[in-house]
């Protein structure tokens, strides 16, 4: 789709979902954006794929911008409204509100702190146990903060 009049600036704001692999064969990781077509990078460490994946977006939709091709939607768009009911035990209820009084935050932001990291631990230590932590120096809490520097990231195995 070929949008006339938009600006480099704007296509940057859009929330592209990447791909990040562990390359068994070099070290490090690959970085692919499914959406934008040939777009993709390699970071030597953690602590780099945010950055390298925001420099291979920039410079691929930019040659795309300045070439004239189409440039594709995010493949999921922000659709959802940041709410769902959940019900509970009354006992769970009661031991969520007495954590979140114990830290100091409201019961809202334990359930979203608790199913943040639940998510974090589900989705990436699996990868990180499978891979040799002592080469790469990965640790779970890097893991954790790799993942929560880049939320839209989707972190698969290589297997």
């Amino acid at each position: 789709m070929r949008e006339s009049g938009i600006e480099l600036t704007d296509l940057l704001e859009r929330d592209y979902p990447f791909v990040v692999t562990v390359d068994e064969d070099d070290g490090g990781y690959v970085i692919e954006f499914p959406d934008l077509p040939g777009c993709m990078t390699q970071a030597e460490s953690l602590d780099e794929l945010g950055a390298m994946a925001a420099e291979a977006k920039a410079l691929w939709l930019e040659t795309a911008l300045e070439s004239g091709w189409d440039i594709p939607l995010p493949s999921f768009p922000e659709t959802y409204s940041g709410r769902f009911n959940v019900r509970l035990p009354k006992s769970l209820h009661r031991r969520l509100v007495e954590s979140a009084a114990l830290d100091g935050v409201s019961l809202n932001q334990q359930v979203v702190s608790m199913l943040s990291e639940a998510i974090v631990r589900r989705s990436f230590e699996p990868r990180v146990s499978a891979t040799d932590t002592q080469a790469t120096n990965a640790t779970p809490d890097d893991a954790r903060a790799a993942f929560l520097a880049s939320p839209r990231s989707i972190f698969k195995d290589t297997d």
